[in-house]
């Protein structure tokens, strides 16, 4: 049995910025390093080959950047669910401190952010894809490439008044019955937006002026997500893949109080899914596991066209995984393995050597993390659960624990985690207490909170009394109630009449007048633009302004803002291609 180290009192959150974390301070890069920061949505960390030699899943490029890269084989999401986890993920918060308790909980635009950090230290922060934000869609980010996918409102909030009502937005079983190839699904629309408008935000940075910011540019990605169909190209991958079926399968009786509602509010109850249904379902997630793969690869190939390789930090992680059949459960929703385990993998492999983790970590250290990678601090006195990473990187040890809180569909009262050394303990107020020993027990098939073995039992007084000083059960769980509520009389209130979205609108960066050729832009700017890198044959123009064609074409009498001047115009060839 592994041995855990008993803490008298329970870990207190540590102090942060100049007077806690502030260790890393030094500049780590000659110059600022740009950040690219790609996340996948719903994917299950150990399905992947980087952590599971046997995966039947195909990601060349994800096993490729893992290679030169510092991967984290025990790295947990700060909350099963999308939402929740992203929130606490970019303010480096536990959920009952900001208040996301569900996937409609809006967080105060006055949270701090790593995009607020970031862009403090005078980084151009740009957000594309998912981020699951209510309200607020921008956080700290300077702007977005696309809206999210889901909505920005109130519409999905959980309610413990109604505890026996399944809500009709709630997961259900047509994505195991209806699991297979597809042509198009509003999720590969949005996935492939989210691709082009990423590589050609690289493909414009890379023509910049060469005193442009450093970036953080966020990618986030909704597949694998269900619904679990995929184009033919990614499942036909997997034509002659005899696909694995679940580990573990309880019978219904034998599963915990939190699964057993899990099944119900997610639609699985009274199906008996068959074993041809069970491996559709997975291919599909295989697939869409692959085609994030191919994505990833377009992204670090475009870097390296635009030789942006060398000065950009990689980190590749997820929001939250899937138990993809494995107990009778799919989705997320759980602390077992599959849902709450996620991928992390940072790489800058001239500062750090590639290696694996063992210790637990989690991506609420994401924001620490980044304020160290790019050499600033945090601010003091300001909240933070947070712990850099940066001994783990340097393959210094560093810390062993990981918090998770649940408070979402599916629950009846907060539902928390503690991951640290071989252990993990679970709680909740509603139900039976969990203790699982991950390394004698991976598959968690042995509750031992009702050991009698004198070692076990003092593991988990010690889990006992640690959890009950860290966490008021009955005043978080006040905090949720009044949440949902003030929600959903809200949001009662907003549906009746005129609808206002609040969802992103867009911006100036994907305006019609503001891309590609127009009359307005500087000739020089558009000559720069033209081709990249420049031929070495290719003769640039002076520099000819907005202000000189302004003047230029007032002296030809024409309107000072409409006439263009062409071509033969200016002394040296434009070249648009």
């Amino acid at each position: 049995m592994g041995s855990i180290q008993l803490p008298e009192t329970p870990p207190i959150t540590p102090p942060s910025g100049i007077m806690g974390q502030n260790g890393f301070s030094t500049p780590l890069f000659a110059q600022k390093p740009n950040i690219l920061y790609i996340m996948a949505d719903q994917l299950a960390a150990p399905l992947l080959k980087m952590y599971n030699k046997d995966s039947q899943i195909k990601t060349p490029n994800l096993d490729k950047l893992a290679e030169k890269a510092v991967v984290f084989d025990s790295a947990y999401c700060p909350s099963p669910l999308c939402a929740p986890s992203r929130m606490a993920l970019i303010s480096g918060q536990h959920i009952s401190k900001i208040g996301a308790y569900d996937n409609a909980c809006s967080i105060n635009s006055d949270v701090p952010t790593y995009a607020h950090y970031m862009r403090a230290e005078g980084y151009e922060t740009i957000l594309a894809g998912k981020m699951h934000f209510i309200g607020d869609q921008l956080h700290g980010y300077e702007n977005r490439l696309t809206a999210d996918i889901y909505p920005g409102d109130y519409g999905w909030a959980v309610n413990w008044d109604e505890p026996d009502r399944r809500l009709e937005w709630y997961h259900n079983s047509s994505s195991i019955l209806q699991a297979g190839p597809c042509v198009r699904t509003n999720q590969l629309d949005y996935d492939e937006e989210v691709l082009h408008k990423s590589k050609q935000w690289l493909y414009d940075y890379a023509r910049e002026p060469s005193d442009k910011r450093p970036f953080c540019l966020t990618v986030s990605f909704t597949h694998p997500h269900d619904p679990y169909a995929i184009e033919e190209k990614y499942w036909d991958m997997y034509e002659d893949v005899d696909i694995q079926l679940p580990k573990v399968t309880l019978k219904p009786e034998d599963h915990d109080a939190h699964s057993k509602r899990l099944r119900y509010v997610s639609e699985l109850e009274g199906h008996e899914f068959t074993d041809e249904q069970i491996k559709r379902a997975r291919r599909a997630y295989y697939g869409a596991v692959s085609y994030i793969d191919d994505n990833v690869g377009e992204l670090l190939d475009v870097l390296r066209k635009c030789g942006l390789e060398d000065n950009t930090i990689i980190v590749f992680s997820g929001d939250h995984g899937d138990m993809i059949g494995e107990r009778g459960l799919w989705y997320k929703m759980s602390y077992f393995e599959n849902s709450v385990r996620v991928p992390l993998v940072i790489s800058a492999p001239k500062q750090f050597y590639p290696h694996h983790v063992s210790q637990n970590v989690s991506t609420v250290d994401l924001l620490p993390t980044f304020v160290d990678l790019i050499g600033s601090q945090l601010m003091p006195s300001l909240p933070m659960d947070g712990l850099s990473l940066m001994p783990h990187l340097y393959g210094q040890g560093g810390h062993d624990t990981a918090f998770a809180e649940y408070m979402g569909e599916g629950t009846i009262a907060p539902l928390m985690m503690i991951r640290r050394g071989p252990w993990k303990y679970i709680i909740c107020p509603a139900d039976p207490p969990q203790l699982f020993n991950l390394v004698n027990d991976p598959l968690e098939l042995e509750n031992l909170a009702t050991s009698t073995d004198p070692q076990t039992k003092q593991v988990f007084d010690a889990f006992e009394k640690e959890a009950h000083a860290k966490w008021d059960f009955k005043k978080i769980t006040e905090d949720v109630l009044t949440c949902q509520r003030k929600r959903q009389f809200v949001w009662s209130a907003l549906t009746q009449g005129r609808f206002e979205s609040w969802d992103w609108r867009g911006s100036e960066l994907d305006d019609g007048r503001n891309k590609f050729i127009r009359s307005t832009m500087p000739l020089d700017d558009l000559e720069r633009k033209s081709r990249f890198p420049v031929h070495p044959d290719r003769v640039m123009p002076p520099t000819i302004g907005y202000e000189h064609m302004k003047a230029f074409n007032t002296t030809r009498g024409g309107p000072p803002q409409k006439k263009l001047m062409t071509n033969a115009q200016v002394s040296a060839p434009v070249h648009f291609r």
